[in-house]
């Protein structure tokens, strides 16, 4: 009988294990492919010159359609010389020229423009002076700080720096769910964060990115106060909460 009992004790075990949650994985996150894009990589300055703004659009429209500049030569009855110096900014193309490169490039005419006249944003916030925000979590006690917020730009994403901030007045909210990508940052406390069903034990210089579709948000909250960065970022036109 001892060992019926010793053995069905070995066996609610197993089904505890089983049913607990996956906590904190231990083993490290899977290699990544080499990223594509180079951040300390430069480009021309001169594209303030509305010559090379032009030549920059005409060479991207261009390499979208997947055609040579013989080929644009060929469609547009415009010498391969002239089209090479349109494309390095060297000339300016006439506006015949360039609305023949609007036809035979599928673009509006405008579109060739686009690169010159846009501005190019940037926020600045002084430490202290972000704007306090209202979100889902704002009913449980988690307070926002928006560090900045730029609109429409020229990248097609939208980016939402926060500084979260919990306190004792704060509950855990493990269900937020929306559109994008979420990178937090950990600053000061110590927080239990769940994401999907894995738990992830977070301390200051820790950090977690996500896809922001699965269910996610504070789980414990460990050590109060606790303060981190939450950067979300989607698709201009995608809607959060």
């Amino acid at each position: 009988m001892a060992g019926k009992r010793a053995r069905t004790n070995k066996n609610n075990d197993k089904r505890s294990a089983a049913d607990a949650p996956t906590k904190i994985p231990a083993s490290p996150p899977p290699k990544q492919a080499p990223l594509k894009q180079d951040p300390h990589a430069t480009r021309d300055t001169r594209e303030k010159v509305l010559e090379v703004a032009i030549g920059h659009e005409v060479r991207a429209f261009r390499k979208k359609l997947g055609i040579t500049v013989a080929d644009l030569a060929a469609t547009t009855n415009i010498s391969l010389g002239m089209l090479s110096k349109i494309e390095n900014g060297i000339t300016s193309p006439s506006l015949t020229t360039l609305q023949a490169l609007s036809h035979a490039l599928g673009v509006p005419l405008t579109s060739f423009f686009r690169r010159f006249e846009e501005d190019r944003n940037a926020v600045f916030v002084k430490a202290g002076e972000g704007v306090d925000v209202e979100r889902r979590g704002t009913r449980a006690g988690h307070q926002y700080n928006l560090l900045g917020y730029i609109g429409s730009n020229t990248a097609g994403v939208v980016v939402e720096p926060y500084l979260i901030t919990l306190s004792e007045n704060s509950d855990v909210f493990p269900t937020f769910q929306h559109d994008g990508m979420e990178f937090l940052y950990m600053l000061e406390g110590e927080v239990v964060y769940r994401h999907g069903s894995n738990l992830f034990r977070m301390l200051p210089g820790d950090s977690l990115f996500f896809d922001a579709d699965a269910p996610h948000g504070p789980d414990e909250l460990t050590k109060l106060p606790i303060r981190y960065l939450s950067i979300i970022s989607y698709r201009q036109g995608g809607g959060q909460e």
